[in-house]
């Protein structure tokens, strides 16, 4: 994909509560070792000089400086200990965090970096945001509403300024003022193994849904894959991924998700060309419908799966661009891993809904000293890092890389939802609640979709998708009432 073109689509900048997820093992709190020795070298950033170090330690940092105003490389006789809660609990496990740390300790040896990797994360999160001293950072909750991150989370800079700088700090900011900022950003599409593909008669990539899912029926009739398309029906955060497209992928319209959504009428009913909602939904419904996927859903694992893509047991699978490094490390086949856009087309064009992943917030109670520090390895995350690079994500630095990956997207319009208007800003997730809808906070409504489409494929009673769609019509319907919403569209 070419720069300019991510780059167009990246001037507008809202949030996507759909984020990387990592190991679903047993709970467990891992603490990193930032002396454990490195295996891979996550940046290449040159250490600060002696001269520079002692130049400056002479400086006393007025702990109140915002993101920008921080020189990376300055104060570094800065000591603190950060207590990091994440959800990736993957790169806890694997060691990854730990070499960050390491690179992160040359030039800040005497801040201290201690990453807990928490299963169940939101649940987790939403207990313990009730508790002062739950850490110094975390991944911020996609269940905070914005009107309440001031509550939580420390102040990090200006919209008005970090806008300028940074790719998606609207996602975490209220009221002109930034309280996160994004690990990377996550380009939505589906993965799939390219060797399952050919094997099946596959020469190009689908198009338009009915065309994903004849994809998915060659693969099934030639015995290409065990599975054609692996729902992971049983972690709900996996199934919800089909929900990061109602939005740019189906509408091609930044303006759509917050502007248009909560004010329209019967948004999930079937549409001729297929735009909105209805077409991921549609497509939810009919591969589990028509037998496309696993024998048992219920049983499904994520954890496995991911070497399954890899050996080509698995054809597609549903993700944002932040699974497809996992997908690409988990065996020895890294290069059958395709990555490709939502399978619609808008008037002769796709698109691609683009967002943030979970966002750096720091404790708000944390003393001065640690939330500067933490201030400091948030910059150094995202400026130095590369972490976004090797997860394979939009750079949140407007000035850096884009990952390989992202190539196969050419000619493919990457679509941010604009913000909301002011004053309306926590308007969709209101309504996204009261409807009990919850669309990119859980999966509950995709894996009822799902799983309706299963029993229909198992010749038991089952809830038409026509009959689905009514039902979250009037759900919808019902919370514009009740919140007072006018119905513009």
């Amino acid at each position: 994909m070419k720069r300019k073109l991510i780059s167009i689509a990246l001037v507008f900048v809202l949030c996507f509560s759909l984020a990387a997820c990592g190991s679903k093992k047993d709970n467990k709190d891992t603490s990193v070792d930032a002396n454990k020795e490195n295996t891979q070298t996550p940046t290449k950033e040159p250490e600060a000089t002696k001269a520079e170090s002692e130049a400056a330690n002479d400086e006393t940092p007025d702990y109140s400086m915002t993101l920008d105003q921080i020189e990376l490389g300055k104060y570094t006789d800065i000591t603190a200990t950060i207590k990091f809660a994440t959800h990736r609990t993957d790169l806890v496990d694997n060691g990854r965090f730990a070499e960050y740390v390491a690179e992160f300790n040359k030039v800040y040896p005497n801040i201290k970096v201690e990453y807990e990797g928490i299963t169940d994360y939101k649940e987790t999160m939403d207990i313990r945001l009730t508790q002062k001293d739950w850490g110094t950072m975390c991944m911020i909750p996609t269940s905070i509403d914005k009107v309440d991150l001031g509550t939580y989370f420390e102040p990090i800079g200006s919209y008005d300024v970090l806008k300028d700088i940074y790719n998606f700090c609207d996602d975490k900011a209220f009221d002109n003022v930034v309280y996160g900022l994004s690990s990377t950003g996550n380009a939505q599409g589906i993965v799939y193994n390219k060797k399952v593909f050919e094997a099946a008669g596959i020469t190009s990539l689908p198009k338009t849904p009915d065309e994903f899912l004849d994809c998915l029926q060659k693969i099934k009739d030639t015995g290409a894959a065990e599975d054609p398309y692996y729902s992971n029906y049983k972690d709900d955060w996996a199934i919800s991924q089909w929900n990061a497209h109602i939005g740019g992928s189906t509408n091609g319209d930044p303006e759509y998700y917050n502007n248009i959504l909560p004010y329209q009428k019967n948004p999930f009913g079937p549409t001729d060309d297929f735009t909105g909602a209805y077409s991921a939904y549609y497509l939810i419904y009919n591969i589990a419908a028509r037998g496309l996927c696993e024998e048992d859903p219920v049983t499904t694992d994520w954890e496995g799966c991911k070497g399954r893509i890899n050996r080509g047991e698995i054809g597609v699978m549903a993700m944002g661009s932040w699974a497809v490094t996992q997908f690409q490390q988990a065996d020895s086949n890294p290069q059958d891993i395709g990555y490709m856009p939502f399978p619609l087309t808008i008037n002769g064009k796709q698109y691609a809904s683009a967002g943030a992943d979970y966002c750096y917030g720091i404790n708000i109670n944390a003393d001065e000293v640690t939330k500067f520090a933490a201030k400091i390895y948030t910059k150094w995350l995202v400026e130095q890092s590369n972490f976004s690079y090797n997860e394979g994500g939009i750079p949140i630095l407007k000035t850096g890389a884009y990952p390989e990956v992202l190539n196969a997207f050419s000619g493919v319009e990457f679509i941010v939802n604009n913000p909301a208007a002011a004053g309306e800003e926590d308007t969709f997730n209101a309504i996204n609640a009261e409807s009990e809808m919850n669309i990119n906070v859980d999966g509950k409504k995709a894996q009822y979709v799902f799983w309706e489409g299963f029993k229909a494929s198992k010749g038991e009673s089952a809830k038409t998708l026509e009959e689905l769609m009514a039902e979250f019509n009037e759900a919808w319907s019902d919370a514009q009432a009740s919140l007072g919403i006018e119905v513009k569209y």
